[in-house]
């Protein structure tokens, strides 16, 4: 295939440009959370490039299940593009994947993957952008439309979930371990816990939207009748060295809304409104409990706290226009405000 160029950016674009949680894994190495990223579930055959350059990576066709909650791959697409690095940071010796031409922090590859070749690129949804067989022509990629054949009849590696990830040694730890956490929160109007969370410290990037209902990708003229089951809620993704789950729930959740009352904050009223933490693992449902008994232990709130603490399902991102909504419409509505 021939040669094309691929530029990275200056560093106000990708700043403009990339969205915090891309930024930080591409430019400063961080790793997403696991199962709750954009491509680690996707089926839709395609090419997978740089989020930066654009530069061609990975291909669906040698993508595979790995049971790690990561995108994974058994070799890129185009060999030269993904450069392999030492890593021995995080007290382990593994082998870091960048992108040749942006630089970018792309993973890591462990010999431990399926036939074959052996291999297991493991790497971040945030630092890909994922090009549909439909639309390669139409984005440039045109020449790698023939890897495809006939795109609905594209076969995927099998899964394989015995790697140093998904099921490391007796005694190892996990080879591969994020450094960023998610935490998703609800207690009202989304609008205003944002505005308060988005500034706390350690805090990479906060999206408001639904969950916690049964209709599938809810929209907020749905979600505001009640019936879909789905809470107001914030998803917030942090850098645990910098402030903890517990520090999210003790500091802040626990003091910004009233976790009293029982669906409803201020003038908002409906289940949409309650007071939940959507936990996304074992350790953070104790957590959470233990936040939770500590802030009723407290003298601040008389009542029963009502907060409900229920597993993380699928997370719906609100409409474009609720985004970051105080910090676009300052002085907007809100309920929200610090307690002592």
């Amino acid at each position: 295939m021939a040669p094309r160029s691929y530029a990275k950016p200056s560093s106000d674009e990708l700043r403009s440009r990339l969205g915090s949680l891309e930024y930080e894994v591409t430019q400063h190495d961080a790793t997403e959370p696991p199962f709750r990223n954009r491509f680690w579930d996707n089926h839709e055959p395609g090419l997978y490039v740089d989020i930066v350059s654009g530069e061609p990576l990975f291909s669906s066709v040698d993508k595979f299940d790995s049971g790690t909650g990561w995108p994974s791959f058994t070799r890129p697409v185009e060999a030269e593009n993904v450069v392999d690095k030492t890593d021995i940071s995080h007290g382990m010796r593994r082998v870091e994947v960048r992108s040749k031409h942006a630089n970018s922090h792309l993973g890591h590859v462990f010999e431990d993957g399926p036939r074959p070749t052996r291999l297991r690129y493991c790497i971040n949804s945030a630092s890909l952008r994922f090009v549909p067989v439909a639309e390669l022509e139409a984005q440039g990629y045109g020449e790698y439309r023939a890897l495809f054949g006939d795109a609905h009849a594209t076969p995927q590696v099998a899964s394989d979930h015995d790697n140093a990830c998904a099921a490391p040694a007796a005694g190892d730890a996990p080879g591969c371990e994020a450094t960023v956490e998610e935490a998703v929160l609800a207690g009202g109007c989304f609008w205003g816990m944002e505005d308060i969370l988005r500034r706390v410290p350690g805090v990479i990037e906060t999206t408001v939207g639904y969950t916690g209902g049964n209709t599938p990708n809810p929209k907020y003229e749905q979600v505001k009748t009640g019936r879909t089951g789905h809470a107001e809620a914030i998803r917030i993704l942090f850098d645990p060295k910098l402030v903890s789950f517990k520090e999210l729930l003790d500091e802040w959740f626990f003091k910004m809304h009233d976790p009293t009352s029982k669906d409803q904050q201020g003038n908002d009223r409906g289940s949409q409104y309650r007071s939940a933490i959507f936990v996304t693992s074992a350790k953070q449902r104790e957590v959470a409990q233990q936040a939770k008994e500590q802030a009723q232990a407290s003298a601040r709130w008389q009542r029963p706290i009502v907060t409900e603490i229920a597993a993380a399902g699928p997370f719906t991102p609100a409409e474009d226009y609720h985004q970051k909504y105080l910090e676009k419409h300052p002085g907007g509505y809100s309920c929200h405000f610090m307690r002592d």
